[in-house]
C-alpha cells in the first residue's frame, strides 16, 4: 500500500546525521542524495525521504509542514486513475501522471495536494519510457 513516505525538516544538515545514525542502528542507509533531499532504505530503494522546508509560507512551510506519501500503483493506469480521482475530489494538481527518469527509468507518478495540504502520489515502478 505505501510505497514511501517524506518529512520536511527545517535543518537538513542535523536532520541527515541524526537520520543516518539512528536509521543505521537498524540496517538501512542513505541511499539516494539530491542537494535538497535524501532518500533512505535498503537493497537501493529509498522508502523514507528528508527535504527541506520549503520557503515562502503556505502549507508546505512553517511548523505545519507538508508530509509526502506516495502509494503503490500496479500500472500506469491506476496512477492516472488516481490522478483522476484526487481532481475530481477537489485536489490541487502539483504534477500530472508522468515518467520520472530522475528517480528511475521506469518510475510513472502524479502528485497531488490534499485538503490538509500533504503532497500524496501514486507511483509505479515498471512502466517503461514511451
Amino acid at each position: 500500500m505505501i510505497d514511501h513516505l517524506g518529512i520536511s525538516c527545517a535543518d537538513l544538515p542535523a536532520a541527515a546525521a541524526f537520520y543516518d545514525d539512528v536509521l543505521g542502528a537498524l540496517g538501512f542507509s542513505r541511499v539516494l542524495d539530491y542537494e535538497v533531499a535524501l532518500g533512505y532504505g535498503s537493497a537501493g530503494k529509498p522508502d523514507f525521504w528528508i527535504s527541506t522546508q520549503p520557503d515562502g509560507g503556505g502549507p508546505s512551510s512553517g511548523p505545519d509542514r507538508e508530509m509526502h506519501l506516495a502509494f503503490v500503483a500496479e500500472s500506469a493506469d491506476a496512477v492516472r486513475a488516481f490522478f483522476e480521482a484526487a481532481v475530481s475530489s477537489g485536489a490541487e494538481v502539483l504534477h500530472e501522471p508522468r515518467h520520472w527518469p530522475e528517480y528511475h527509468e521506469g518510475y510513472f507518478a502524479a502528485f497531488v495536494r490534499d485538503p490538509d495540504g500533504n503532497n500524496v502520489e501514486a507511483v509505479c515502478h515498471s512502466v517503461p519510457p514511451a
